[in-house]
């Protein structure tokens, strides 16, 4: 074999492997909205109906016009971007901060502190539900949305400063010391230098932070008590009943709950590819 014909056939095989990889990543999300589509008769049928027969906006109007457990679906959307938003703004303003701080200053205990980032991402959530639990109920804020966004903070904040760390420390510091020579302030350098810089890494992380915080069931269960301040996740689990579950229901919920999180990815991948291609100009 000929090495045009080996490179040919390499790529063949990665594309392929590529495919399938995007169709397994993507079949979940495609049977979801599918069968937010298809009557009841398709949704509990044996047979294998891979696309709706009989389309029908049963599911999503019943949605829609009743609610979730007598409250309208747009309280939970609401109350789910007022956490998701709050996580990525709180954590963005800490995550960057600290990351700054890890990058560029050398300080006793710089290194341990680096290694527990890494073991705080290990323990599952799970684990730090009774100490999340018990900090939020003690300051006061258990029932509140603000507390289940200081848990989540809590919980991508690890991440964050990580992540970010290794675009401060991809900044050449030449250029904050040419900025302190032409007379620019500390605050002046890292708002109109570092920032701009750094920012691609920012929205990576926030578009974490944001998809975390929306999606998260176990904290916004056991932190919030008030109905009235549940989100979408939590909200979904009254459609699972001790007589069956409205399985039409669930997916119309599950998909209109995605329609957000697309919209803020799409637009924040925009502003990412943009702030790569200034960050590469301006270095």
């Amino acid at each position: 074999m000929t090495p045009l014909a080996r490179k040919r056939l390499g790529r063949i095989a990665l594309n392929t492997a590529g495919v399938l990889v995007f169709l397994v990543a993507t079949f979940p999300v495609y049977w979801m909205v599918s069968t937010a589509f298809k009557t009841n008769d398709q949704i509990f049928t044996t047979d294998f109906i891979p696309f709706p027969t009989e389309f029908t906006f049963e599911h999503i109007e019943r949605v829609l016009t009743d609610g979730v457990a007598g409250h309208s679906i747009w309280l939970y959307m609401r109350n789910s971007a007022i956490v998701a938003l709050g996580t990525v703004f709180i954590g963005a303003v800490f995550a960057l901060l600290s990351a700054t701080a890890v990058a560029r200053f050398r300080f006793k205990g710089r290194t341990g502190f680096l290694a527990l980032l890494l073991v705080a991402q290990m323990i599952p959530a799970e684990a730090l539900l009774i100490p999340l639990f018990l900090s939020v109920k003690r300051v006061g804020l258990y029932d509140q949305l603000l507390g289940l966004i200081v848990a989540q903070v809590a919980l991508t904040l690890p991440f964050g400063i990580w992540m970010l760390r290794t675009f401060v420390a991809a900044v050449p510091k030449s250029l904050e010391e040419a900025a302190w020579i032409d007379g620019a302030s500390r605050f002046t350098t890292f708002w109109k230098v570092l920032f701009p810089l750094v920012a691609p890494g920012l929205v990576a992380t926030s578009i974490f932070s944001f998809i975390t915080a929306w999606n998260e069931l176990i904290m916004a269960l056991y932190l919030i008590g008030d109905p009235t301040k549940y989100t979408m996740p939590v909200a979904l689990q009254y459609f699972f009943g001790q007589k069956g579950t409205d399985w039409g229901a669930i997916m119309a919920s599950s998909t209109m709950m995605t329609i957000p999180v697309v919209i803020f990815f799409l637009l924040v991948q925009r502003r990412m590819v943009s702030g790569l291609v200034a960050g590469a100009v301006k270095g």
